[in-house]
């Protein structure tokens, strides 16, 4: 066995060990609990761009990206921007002429001003509008339409509904070997009352949107071990793997 292939050996075994680790699985969700009130994932930037996820996710998105070779990212949710800039550097990185493709209910003018003033713009689009309305719906599947490889993060209004909604839409996109990733599946994790400002709480919200999802699709794989090897994560069980046509 090469050097390289032990090593991957040794790293499969890590990832399968965490995995069975209910303890270590325990602590994480205590720890996610006590950083909750001081809004640690808002503590994040990148490129300069508020990006408000864990960087634990971050490290599993350019994993996916490097190995997948997505040239368009359909993202839901733009908040401040900063996914955006994230996916386009990174595509920019694969050298590829790769499209990201951010829709938001409603992009504030200061945000867009960041944006489009981003030396990342340059692989940016944008829609404003609900990610569900049939008209945003078909402007992106036109887009997908003229892609190769397509990646989606849902990332937006976190509710049951809306989510599964946003799936039966956006899934169709998603190309056989890339990924389709939901944000904030950790929310049923959390105690009940945990988001008293939201109209997502336990048992209403992306999880049990993707619960419903995969009952009814064989195109789609929960990545497990993306979710044991990552542990710090707002998506577990949220890294979907399309896996069929």
């Amino acid at each position: 066995m090469s050097e390289a292939a032990r090593f991957l050996s040794e790293v499969q075994e890590n990832i399968e060990g965490l995995g069975s680790d209910g303890t270590v699985r325990q602590a994480t969700l205590d720890w996610i609990g006590a950083i909750a009130p001081h809004k640690y994932t808002y503590n994040f930037t990148w490129l300069g761009r508020p990006i408000i996820q864990f960087p634990q996710d971050l490290a599993a998105l350019q994993e996916i990206i490097w190995a997948t070779q997505p040239n368009l990212i359909i993202e839901t949710g733009i908040a401040h921007g900063g996914s955006l800039i994230f996916h386009a550097s990174m595509l920019h990185l694969l050298g590829n002429q790769g499209r990201v493709l951010g829709v938001d209910i409603d992009i504030r003018d200061h945000n867009r001003l960041e944006i489009e003033s981003h030396p990342m713009f340059e692989h940016i689009d944008m829609i404003q509008g609900s990610s569900i309305e049939d008209d945003v719906a078909a402007r992106v599947a036109e887009a997908a339409a003229k892609a190769g490889q397509v990646m989606v993060i849902l990332d937006s209004n976190h509710t049951h509904d809306h989510v599964l909604s946003e799936l039966e839409i956006y899934a169709p996109l998603v190309t056989k070997g890339c990924y389709m990733v939901v944000f904030d599946t950790l929310i049923e994790d959390m105690p009940e009352g945990s988001f008293p400002d939201r109209p997502w709480d336990k048992g209403d919200n992306p999880r049990t949107a993707v619960d419903a999802f995969l009952g009814k699709t064989n195109r789609f794989e929960v990545d497990t071990a993306m979710d044991a090897k990552l542990q710090i994560s707002v998506a577990p069980g949220g890294y979907l793997k399309c896996v069929a046509d």
